[in-house]
């Protein structure tokens, strides 16, 4: 007799990647998810009792993956003008991949109808906004933040790409708002 094999919620959450990237946001789907992680219907629905659970859980995990790794890079600029401001640039240094863009869609299609989406999200630009003000000149942190956030989504969402050396002058383009910034005090 085989070995069960054990399907944990990351299990689930990255077979839920796998069908969005592949399907786009209309294909997600209880069963979908049950079907490419290999369970049932039944053990994805007890884990997260609707697509919009799912996507709630989706949406945590990257969430957390997302301020680690914005900590990292703030942490990683704690001898800049703006530790908190440049440490998010340095972040978006990354190249967003297929997955990123496939959740973002799912979301973004999502929120309409996903009040607990639209809460988290909202925490999330919160968050980034209070870290703009803690910091030295808050004011050109902000301009430069709300530059980096316009960059961000317009790749995010393939509006249009920029091959990598135009992303890092772009960036680079940002911390000089932020350096350059006339704050009026």
């Amino acid at each position: 007799m085989g070995r069960t094999r054990k399907i944990s919620e990351d299990d689930i959450l990255d077979a839920a990647e796998r069908v969005v990237v592949r399907l786009g946001a209309a294909g997600l789907s209880i069963d979908a998810v049950a079907q490419e992680a290999g369970v049932s219907k039944a053990r994805v629905v007890y884990d997260h009792k609707s697509k919009s659970g799912l996507l709630e859980a989706l949406v945590d995990r990257k969430f957390k993956t997302d301020v680690a790794h914005v900590e990292e890079c703030v942490l990683a600029a704690k001898d800049t003008p703006h530790p908190e401001l440049f440490g998010r640039i340095a972040s978006a240094e990354s190249t967003i991949d297929d997955t990123d863009r496939a959740v973002a869609m799912a979301v973004s299609a999502s929120m309409a109808s996903g009040d607990k989406l639209q809460e988290t999200m909202r925490e999330w630009c919160d968050l980034d906004l209070r870290k703009m003000a803690e910091g030295a000149r808050p004011k050109a942190a902000l301009m430069a933040y709300l530059a980096l956030t316009g960059f961000f989504c317009t790749e995010l969402f393939t509006f249009h790409t920029w091959p990598e050396v135009e992303r890092r002058e772009i960036l680079d383009g940002i911390r000089s708002i932020y350096l350059s910034y006339a704050d009026k005090t």
